[in-house]
């Protein structure tokens, strides 16, 4: 927990220590900086987000930045990307498209490594296509073994409408899978309009989203680990 000042709002976060006056880095998705004192009962707290992604509007992204009052009782909570010990995950990844699924699977896994996660508290679960995918995840969801559950797939647009109908019950469904479990089903399908866009995006020019997936769900699991699951 890194608390940032006495009476202040306790800020929970993945970093050991806040200051008060500049801005604290997380390792991951939030930069978040006390900047100053409202009144004697709140605080003004800048937050600031750290994208990951490569794309053409990374930089504008990561410029962003939104500044909100809480209360000097109130409690910021987020997630962990260094406490991972005791966490479980499963990764279900589709075959369909695997010259990008295989790769995606293999950032992703090399994350969980990255970030101190057993291989034997990781399974992956291989099925035919990204429309099998969340049926599979709700059902490992419900059944108590994991934390958070990895969605890996690769949807290309053809010449029907095919993709459509595969990518937006792909999405739905792996919301529909979180929703009904009870447990953190994070998105990796890539949506990608050619293979070039795909392959990009799976450790190639743009990153690995395989990745950046995984990094998610060690967030999410530890949110609901630590602070939200009774």
């Amino acid at each position: 927990m890194a608390a940032a000042a006495a009476g202040a709002a306790t800020v929970l976060s993945c970093i050991p220590t806040m200051s008060t006056t500049g801005i604290a880095t997380y390792s991951t998705h939030l930069a978040v900086g006390l900047t100053s004192k409202v009144s004697n009962k709140a605080y003004k707290i800048q937050v600031t987000p750290l994208c990951s992604d490569f794309g053409s509007n990374a930089n504008r992204r990561r410029s962003k930045s939104n500044t909100f009052t809480v209360s000097a009782a109130a409690q910021l909570l987020t997630g962990s990307i260094t406490k991972t010990e005791g966490l479980h995950f499963a990764v279900v990844a589709a075959r369909f498209n695997d010259i990008v699924t295989k790769p995606l699977v293999e950032g992703a896994l090399e994350a969980f490594r990255r970030h101190s996660v057993r291989e034997e508290d990781i399974d992956v679960i291989w099925v035919p296509g990204s429309f099998e995918i969340p049926l599979v995840a709700q059902t490992l969801g419900k059944s108590g073994k994991y934390h958070a559950v990895l969605c890996i797939g690769a949807v290309v647009r053809g010449a029907t409408t095919h993709y459509d109908a595969v990518a937006n019950s792909a999405a739905s469904g792996i919301v529909s899978a979180s929703l009904n479990s009870g447990i953190p089903c994070i998105f990796g399908v890539l949506t990608c309009e050619n293979m070039e866009q795909a392959l990009d995006r799976a450790g190639g020019k743009v990153g690995n989203k395989g990745a950046e997936a995984a990094v998610t769900a060690i967030e999410m699991a530890s949110l609901f680990q630590h602070h939200i699951k009774c």
